[in-house]
């Protein structure tokens, strides 16, 4: 039980803890650090309860399946489709980003040439995610494993820098909320991997709840304290992959681990997510293992050709419309399934219709917010 627990919580813990991470510190600094920080706080909640309505979902349903699976099933198959588009959207823009994102530290290690680290690094991925259920759950497992240690190992060697200072968390500004909104909805939800675990937890499903209690809440722990450090020791030197400014600053041991976990955690995020998506193909589109595998890997592969650069951007964009329409639609699906639900779930999660209302409207205002700064 203890094993299947801690390797439950690693798949959503590695799906969740990616690329996010490392842009957090920047657009803290960006929005306010008090502001930033208050922020990562909400997100955190709304996302919990975001990841607790699906495991219900999924809990509420005899078959497993992907979120396109449940969105057909309770919406039909207009839902099904626009689930399907937000999904594709959020995996490829995410693939994209961690691809961006590994290739600058390798090329801070090891110089060279950017796009040769990024083809290395995508080809590495591709092979794991050709691989079945099994290759994901021990390789997300020996991936955590070694990420927290090395995460352990960073913490200690931030705080106890001489360039850490408490004089730099400074800044609060209410009007400034949804410049860290984007990012923060992108690392923190992790809505992908809610399905993994129902599938890793079939014959233990009462463990669901606490599995995504804590797969939500430890990102969201991570990502606090991970900002404390960085910001203590860049402050407004902070850079987009903020790994990248701090290893500059630390320098040694220091500048190896950071850039170890810097790519840990994507490549951890780069596996579950886009075996999520071959799932999806797979088992709602009725696609031989090879051919999902092909078009999931074959977009992301061509739109990284085409040119794209911004880390920080891609994930702000990523998180605003595929996170907030794949919210939305979660809270839809919720609500059906509490009245066409076929089993009976080891969990409830009441909300009334004014919290859906709540919700949906967050999730609404910040597509809205990033629109009109896309427009201006």
């Amino acid at each position: 039980m203890n094993r299947v627990f801690f390797g439950s919580v690693a798949t959503m813990t590695g799906c969740i803890i990616g690329a996010g991470i490392l842009a957090i510190p920047y657009v803290v600094m960006k929005a306010g650090f008090w502001t930033g920080i208050a922020v990562i706080l909400v997100i955190g909640i709304v996302a919990l309860i975001i990841h607790l309505l699906e495991g219900e979902i999924g809990l509420r349903s005899k078959k497993c399946g992907q979120l396109v699976t449940y969105a057909d099933q309770y919406l039909g198959k207009k839902g099904k489709y626009l689930m399907f588009v937000a999904m594709m959207i959020g995996v490829y823009g995410s693939l994209v980003a961690y691809t961006l994102g590994v290739a600058q530290s390798l090329t801070s290690i090891f110089g060279g040439w950017f796009m040769l680290w990024a083809v290395i690094f995508y080809g590495m991925m591709a092979i794991l995610v050709f691989g079945n259920l099994k290759v994901l759950e021990e390789s997300e497992l020996c991936m955590e494993i070694v990420k927290l240690v090395v995460f352990v190992l960073i913490l200690a060697a931030l705080f106890n820098s001489h360039h850490f200072t408490s004089a730099r968390f400074t800044g609060f500004d209410v009007t400034n909320v949804f410049i860290p909104y984007g990012v923060l909805l992108f690392a923190c939800l992790g809505t992908a991997a809610v399905p993994e675990v129902r599938q890793e937890l079939k014959r233990c499903a009462r463990l669901t709840k606490k599995v995504i209690i804590w797969g939500s809440v430890i990102p969201v722990i991570v990502y606090l304290l991970f900002t404390i450090a960085v910001v203590g020791v860049s402050g407004e030197l902070t850079s987009e992959v903020a790994t990248i400014s701090i290893a500059q600053l630390v320098g040694g041991a220091g500048f190896i681990l950071l850039h170890v976990f810097a790519i840990l955690a994507m490549a951890s995020s780069f596996v579950a997510l886009a075996y999520a998506l071959k799932d999806v193909f797979k088992t709602d589109f009725k696609m031989t293992n090879i051919k999902a595998w092909v078009i999931t890997m074959l977009v992301p592969a061509i739109i990284l050709l085409l040119g794209v650069e911004s880390f920080v951007k891609t994930l702000d964009i990523t998180g605003t419309f595929a996170g907030g329409l794949v919210g939305i639609i979660i809270i839809l699906i919720h609500s059906y399934s509490k009245k066409f639900g076929d089993r009976k779930p080891e969990y409830v999660i009441n909300i009334p219709h004014w919290g859906y209302a709540i919700l949906i409207s967050m999730f609404v205002a910040g597509m809205i917010y990033e629109l009109m700064r896309f427009i201006s």
